[in-house]
């Protein structure tokens, strides 16, 4: 018999908005609910001012670590049992203070790899992210310590990479979604396996591109997947 879950989950969202947006969408239509009661409580704190992840991380704009921390922490003041980032940039800097968090957090970036695990039946996948993440190492890290590998991208092609995140981000999909499949067909002609996004935009994107389903990962199903199971007790 189903039931409410007891804890609450607090999602920090604003990184990006339409990210956040569709992360919850997700959480909602996979949740093992048969009616409203059934959904779990969400705490939800969205700020887009938080500064970018990325020119953060590379040196090239303001830290974004004391906003990021600020708001986890006030989202666990406010009655979060479970904490949820749909943005995978910011586990760099939440990486430095998760264990001092009052309560626990969903790894984005750990969830996502096990999702491409399974996907890939344990072998690799290219992995496609940020230049922040890229150049953070946080998913080749990740995989190293569960025994999986991620391919690369050529600098040409992350570049095409980041300009879907930004078309994204300004809400054209359709321009999102033709980079994206230009850009994936490129590295399957290099090698055929799956794509897996390692940032929250880029879902969006890849839905948007016409490719088949089956052969990406998505960072905000994989989170999403990892909170109902810890909500659901599953």
């Amino acid at each position: 018999m189903l039931t409410r879950p007891e804890k609450t989950l607090g999602v920090l969202g604003g990184m990006g908005p339409a990210a956040c947006a569709e992360f919850l969408r997700i959480l909602a239509r996979d949740a093992k609910a048969a009616d409203d009661s059934q959904h779990p409580k969400i705490i939800m704190l969205s700020d887009p001012n938080t500064p970018d992840r990325s020119d953060g991380l590379m040196g090239i704009g303001p830290d974004p670590l004391p906003v990021i921390r600020k708001n986890l922490f006030q989202l666990a003041e406010w009655g979060a049992d479970l904490l949820a980032v749909p943005c995978n940039t910011a586990h760099y800097f939440i990486d430095r203070f998760r264990d001092e968090l009052p309560v626990p957090l969903v790894h984005i970036v750990e969830a996502t790899v096990t999702a491409a695990k399974e996907l890939s039946k344990g072998n690799c996948s290219w992995l496609l992210a940020t230049d922040g993440t890229q150049k953070s190492l946080i998913y080749p890290s990740c995989a190293e310590r569960m025994r999986y590998h991620f391919l690369k991208p050529s600098q040409e092609q992350q570049n095409k990479i980041q300009s879907c995140i930004r078309y994204v981000k300004a809400g054209d999909l359709k321009t999102a979604g033709e980079l994206m499949n230009e850009v994936v067909k490129e590295l399957w002609a290099e090698r055929d396996v799956p794509v897996t996004m390692g940032c929250t935009e880029l879902p969006l994107a890849y839905e948007a591109s016409g490719l088949p389903l089956d052969r990406q990962v998505s960072s905000l199903k994989a989170l999403s997947d990892a909170c109902l199971k810890i909500l659901y007790e599953l």
